[in-house]
């Protein structure tokens, strides 16, 4: 492994990533807005973190939160060094901020991903990856030791485009299992019934299957926050302006509904709680 690397943001996914990369031996330095100074390889400024990497990974909350790292560290930024943005952002700030770091002689990768919690520390994330063919070679190795899949998708923009699409998708998946199973329940069908008869039924899906233990539990820590999905489809509704979609705009209501009512910080499967 000839390269180094820096986490800015430690959040769940975060945090994650900078265990296996520090297993690894490639963590140089670690920063977060809300200090974790007991976080391995952890830096007091995000400055300090991308003078000590050869690449800067990004994972925060959204395009704001990114603009306001980059800005920072920018003054650190050159040849040689490269940044992964993993944010979820859309693709107009994906061009934006390409340009800002390679006004610096720096390079950039757009690599958004799927994947909550339990696939970050499995190192099952998935990365949809977009850039120069050079840039996403580099960044390969790095990349596969906290990930299962790298799809190349194309420019930076799609990739960040693409992210939006696959979050509408599963975010719709989530209110109509959320619907259905309140349909069953109120027709005194019992859970045990409910998931293996969708286990046999065509619409069975991953969704279906990371969130089954937390609908029938009532658990919702979260595994993907309704606040960071929620802005998702705030950014999806916005590069689609002017556009008729009309499940996303059902989607968006319902997940703003769930932060009017204090459930920003549950997991989005709490959308059941709404009926």
């Amino acid at each position: 492994m000839s390269k180094t690397i820096g986490i800015l943001g430690l959040g769940i996914i975060g945090q994650a990533w900078a265990r296996r990369y520090a297993a690894a031996g490639v963590l140089t330095g670690v920063w977060n807005r809300t200090p974790q100074p007991t976080a391995s390889a952890w830096r007091d400024t995000p400055e300090a973190v991308a003078s000590a990497a050869d690449v800067v990974q990004i994972v925060v909350a959204d395009p704001p939160a990114v603009e306001g790292v980059l800005t920072r560290i920018l003054p650190q930024l050159g040849p040689g060094k490269i940044v992964v943005q993993s944010s979820t952002i859309d693709p107009a700030s994906s061009a934006r901020f390409a340009t800002l770091v390679g006004g610096r002689g720096a390079r950039y990768v757009e690599a958004p991903f799927t994947g909550s919690k339990p696939a970050a520390e499995e190192g099952k994330t998935v990365f949809y990856l977009g850039g120069e063919t050079v840039d996403l070679d580099a960044v390969e190795p790095l990349l596969a030791l906290i990930s299962e899949t790298r799809f190349r998708i194309g420019t930076r923009e799609q990739a960040s485009a693409l992210k939006l699409a696959m979050n509408l998708n599963i975010a719709a998946q989530m209110e109509t299992l959320a619907e259905s199973l309140t349909i069953a329940r109120r027709a005194g069908i019992g859970d045990d019934t409910f998931f293996a008869a969708l286990a046999k039924n065509v619409s069975y899906s991953g969704v279906t299957k990371l969130k089954e233990p937390k609908l029938r539990t009532g658990d919702f820590s979260p595994q993907f926050s309704v606040k960071h999905m929620s802005k998702d489809m705030r950014l999806a509704v916005a590069m689609t302006a002017g556009a008729d979609y009309p499940v996303l705009a059902t989607v968006r209501a319902r997940l703003q509904s769930a932060e009017a009512r204090g459930m920003g910080d549950d997991d989005f499967s709490t959308l059941l709680r709404l009926l």
